[in-house]
């Protein structure tokens, strides 16, 4: 219970480092009482009441959001760019079909199948496939590559889209696989948010186990 109650301070904390306005903060409560359908200072009181809630706590809540938005721009979208290089490779996405199959002679009698074009992937897939892509007629994806197996994934990352691969092993299974689609990751604006908000939530899960460590056991005298 004491982590969420820290992480929520720590949020605080930052937040609090971005200054606001009193027109910030009455741009907030303006549109949060259009939100809530209260036309006048006297329904906004009522509310207040009914929630044991200041005007002032209130306008710290609405405004928490833009200030944190801020902040992390300030501080984190500038590492954006190198975070996304870093993490390039997690980002990338692929769609695949899929046969996961243990029986090795009838891995490459379904491979040979759908390579002379006598059988549709989709269906030996829904027939044969002993994994979870049999629900999907062998279709995986869209996925983050590195969500397969590395072994796979490699194969998927030098393949040719729309090629069938012959039959390879992984463990106990025979894979017949054939890549649909490979969408190498760009540093668009959504993406760069998103590597900036990673950045931020390291930072506060950092800053919470910190506060964390501070915590010292009581210890008792043995009796």
């Amino acid at each position: 219970m004491l982590k969420p109650l820290l992480r929520q301070m720590v949020v605080a904390d930052f937040a609090s480092l971005v200054p606001v306005t009193a027109d910030d903060c009455q741009e907030a409560l303006k549109a949060f009482m259009q939100g809530q359908n209260l036309s006048s200072d006297e329904d906004l009181q009522a509310f207040l009441r009914l929630n044991l809630l200041h005007r002032d706590e209130l306008e710290q809540q609405l405004v928490q959001p833009w200030r944190l938005q801020r902040y992390v721009g300030e501080h984190y979208r500038p590492k954006a760019e190198a975070r996304f290089l870093q993490r390039k490779n997690q980002l990338d996405r692929v769609v695949y079909s899929l046969l996961r199959l243990e029986d090795a002679g009838l891995a490459r009698e379904l491979y040979l199948q759908i390579n002379e074009n006598e059988s549709d992937f989709a269906e030996l897939a829904s027939r044969y496939a002993e994994g979870p892509e049999r629900t999907t007629r062998g279709v995986v994806g869209p996925v983050p590559l590195t969500q397969a197996h590395p072994i796979l994934a490699e194969r998927l990352r030098t393949g040719t889209p729309g090629a069938l691969m012959e039959p390879f092993r992984i463990e106990k299974w025979w894979l017949v696989v054939r890549l649909e689609s490979y969408a190498p990751a760009t540093l668009t604006e959504e993406t760069a948010e998103q590597m900036a908000r990673e950045l931020f939530e390291e930072a506060v899960e950092e800053a919470v186990q910190q506060r964390l460590n501070q915590f010292v056991p009581v210890r008792f005298p043995n009796s």
